[in-house]
């Protein structure tokens, strides 16, 4: 049955991107459009996004007073723009998203915005006529959506249900219990089981408890987070959710239009499974745009990433040396701690022939980076699903990765890439030694080529799975609505 679906989400490629929420929010409610849903993006309606786009003003351009809580009324704005054929509404203020003119600050610290953001699209979405039968908010900055549409909704939105979508345990948004005073909600709420979690309101917490349906970007990220190890202090509500047959886990897929080497207009030359001379040409072209020696036979490693531990650059640095002496070479491009980047530019120094570092956000580098390397390395300590290494495969590289979350359900050791299992440099390394030797044999390589490029990683399949998770909402809102 089609539905209407509101994908709330705080950055959606390309209009605004930080990390791979950005990607699943630009490419999904296409694939769910394309099934028949009418879909509609919902996202803040940041300055840079208002002056990239033009958009039309809907409500006949007038604002909405929005009552955010007992003492707190904001005017609100809805403006639409499109992508693809799927509507986009932007939802402004006055006070709010106005300084966002790029990507690194659409994170600003502070919960208010947030609650702003819920409470506008549920009086804008009433105000417009089109009130959704499934809210699908994603981390933990649209967490309380579901709650505002369980304590406080209007009558005319007792029978939308809501999904909430965890794409990474560790980043919860936790702030203190007087913001429940603040946005009208009673304070009998501030309680163990449903938004209080050592002393703070969680907002992640707060939308898993009020969703109908929860569910991660992998089965194996669903299961981890369960445990003490990945749980980040709520694998006991993760259990719980589980028991109650409200948790699952879905990988996550890539736009194969954007990410297609047959047509890239990112790349020097394109090619396929079929015909991979394509390929070796971007290898070269790779090489000769960053300045790196042109060395046949040698493997070309890369890397693009946020540079952290949960990425696995501690153990990248770690075997740093031993993979120079293999031989191979090394692309990393990406951001993050400073630490890391430090040691990469020592790296850079230390192997001038060997190893680039690219410490800037280029899309369009990375397009480049991915389609000419031979292996990418993605060795993380956790990862709830990852898109790296579907993107990389896509492209025919050959992913190296850590047997966790998304990973261990997309990479198959020595079917289409390299798999080891313990978080130590040594079972890195061992597995680095075993992809140069598979590279070194032009049919085992091939094999593992073809493997990757035949991948299946796109929405059809998972977009299929999003579907029955939004009927199990609707049918338990139906149930609670009976009760």
């Amino acid at each position: 049955m089609n539905r209407k679906v509101a994908f709330a989400s705080n950055e959606v490629a390309p209009f605004a991107k930080v990390g791979g929420l950005a990607d699943v929010a630009g490419s999904l409610p296409k694939a769910l459009k394309a099934r028949g849903h009418d879909v509609r993006i919902v996202m803040p309606a940041y300055q840079m996004v208002l002056d990239a786009t033009q958009p039309k003003p809907l409500l006949g351009g007038e604002p909405l007073d929005v009552e955010c809580g007992p003492h707190w009324n904001e005017r609100a704005y809805l403006w639409e723009t499109t992508l693809g054929d799927v509507p986009v509404w932007l939802i402004g203020s006055d006070h709010y998203f106005r300084d966002t003119v790029s990507s690194q600050t659409v994170y600003l610290p502070g919960a208010e915005q947030h609650l702003f953001f819920a409470r506008a699209f549920m009086a804008l979405a009433e105000k417009s006529g089109w009130i959704p039968d499934v809210i699908h908010a994603n981390d933990w900055h649209t967490g309380f959506m579901p709650v505002f549409l369980r304590e406080s909704a209007p009558p005319a939105w007792s029978n939308t249900a809501s999904v909430f979508t965890i794409h990474n345990l560790a980043y919860q948004g936790e702030f203190g219990p007087d913001l429940l005073a603040e946005c009208g909600l009673p304070w009998s709420l501030f309680n163990h089981h449903q938004l209080e979690t050592y002393g703070a309101v969680n907002f992640l917490k707060a939308g898993s408890v009020f969703a109908d349906q929860v569910n991660t970007v992998s089965p194996r990220y669903a299961e981890e987070i369960q445990t003490p190890e990945f749980g980040c202090r709520l694998e006991g509500l993760m259990k719980h959710l589980a028991s109650q047959q409200r948790l699952s886990g879905i990988v996550n897929g890539i736009d194969q239009h954007e990410f297609n080497p047959e047509i890239d207009p990112h790349i020097p030359a394109h090619f396929s499974a079929k015909d991979l001379a394509g390929k070796a040409t971007c290898r070269a072209e790779l090489r000769k745009e960053l300045g790196l020696d042109d060395r046949p036979g040698v493997p070309l490693f890369g890397v693009v990433s946020r540079l952290s531990n949960q990425k696995g650059m501690d153990l990248i640095l770690e075997i740093s040396d031993a993979l120079m002496n293999m031989p191979a070479q090394l692309i990393v491009q990406g951001l993050g701690d400073s630490w890391i980047a430090e040691q990469m530019r020592h790296l850079e120094v230390r192997y001038p022939h060997q190893m680039r570092f690219v410490e800037r956000f280029d899309a369009p580098l990375a397009q480049r980076v991915y389609a000419g390397s031979d292996l990418f390395l993605m060795p993380s300590s956790f990862e709830p699903c990852g898109l790296g290494q579907l993107i990389a495969m896509r492209y025919g590289t050959i992913p190296v990765v850590r047997y966790t979350g998304g990973l261990a359900n997309t990479v198959q050791d020595a079917h289409n890439g390299f798999v080891f299992a313990d978080y130590q440099p040594d079972a890195l390394l061992a597995t680095v030694q075993r992809a140069v030797s598979a590279f070194s044999d032009p049919e085992h390589w091939n094999r593992l080529v073809q493997g990757a490029m035949a991948t299946d990683s796109g929405w059809d399949r998972s977009a299929a799975e999003y579907e029955s998770i939004y009927e199990r909402a609707i049918a338990s809102r139906r149930v609670h609505q009976a009760a």
